[in-house]
């Protein structure tokens, strides 16, 4: 892996969303548009080491989902239907008619989602690690679904190893600073209510809820747009055979697996990602 200078942030904007204050980035003025959807309580941060590469060649936008990261978060079930009606405010105030939709985790099964309720809003999709596809999730994710567990998260740095262990392949790919801008952001107080209420509306502890998945799966035969489907091979979090299942029912794809690697495969194999997405997006 190529050796990566020390990156600079770039400037927090913000938006109101249906009256919900927005945190995004967006880089590159020539080009079609992109929107990066990160996963689960997490944050535009996710996309550190993507946003810049992929922005010589397009515009770029990266958000933070309502209830996540610097984002406002108000009363809501936080749904995929519902964080998929909030991508559309977000596109709308941001005059976005159509956009391709790169979304990992929980922002691909947004993604899948959206595209489901607007298809003609979307150009491409890039699926990495995708939810959406299947009832199988890691035990961490579906225990969020308790009451009892979510009121003893307080986050602190002594929950970091274990994250980086279920979350990569190997932690060590990624760079220090990484660790140290997404620290903060993780630890911002007062998101219990927010990750209980996203537990409860998409998974049970059986898994994630029929009712969020079922109605994706049957509808992947009328997404017609071209998708391109990445997965970590070793992926704890969310089994890799659901990218065989993306890639059974989606009529028009590309599918790329990336051995030893884990969740996020833009984290620990950011050249690689940044470049099949590129040249994905310019066949």
């Amino acid at each position: 892996m190529s050796a990566h200078p020390s990156v600079i942030l770039p400037p927090d904007r913000y938006v109101a969303v249906n009256g919900i204050n927005t945190r995004y980035w967006q880089m590159g003025s020539s080009g079609s548009k992109l929107i990066l959807l990160h996963g689960g309580n997490g944050s535009i941060e996710f996309w550190l080491y993507n946003i810049a590469e992929l922005a010589q060649h397009h515009q770029v936008y990266a958000f933070d989902m309502v209830g996540s990261g610097k984002s406002d978060f108000p009363d809501g079930t936080y749904s995929l239907t519902e964080q998929a009606e909030f991508l559309a405010g977000f596109m709308t105030a941001l005059g976005i008619d159509t956009a391709t939709l790169i979304g990992n985790s929980m922002g691909g099964g947004v993604s899948l989602e959206f595209t489901r309720l607007y298809p003609d809003r979307v150009e491409r999709l890039v699926l990495v690690d995708s939810m959406g596809l299947g009832k199988e999730i890691s035990l961490g994710i579906r225990l969020i679904t308790l009451p009892a567990i979510v009121s003893l998260l307080r986050p602190g740095r002594w929950m970091i190893p274990a994250m980086l262990r279920s979350n990569f392949y190997n932690s060590r790919q990624l760079p220090p600073e990484w660790i140290e801008f997404r620290y903060p952001i993780f630890a911002i107080p007062g998101r219990n209510s927010v990750i209980l209420r996203l537990g409860k509306s998409n998974f049970t502890l059986a898994g994630v809820r029929s009712e969020v998945y079922q109605p994706i799966l049957d509808s992947l035969a009328q997404i017609t747009q071209k998708t391109l489907i990445i997965w970590g091979e070793n992926d704890r979090i969310i089994p890799v055979k659901h990218a065989y299942v993306a890639a059974a029912g989606l009529p028009n794809h590309q599918l790329a697996i990336f051995p030893n690697c884990g969740h996020h495969p833009y984290l620990e194999y950011r050249d690689n990602f940044n470049r099949l997405v590129l040249n994905f997006l310019a066949a």
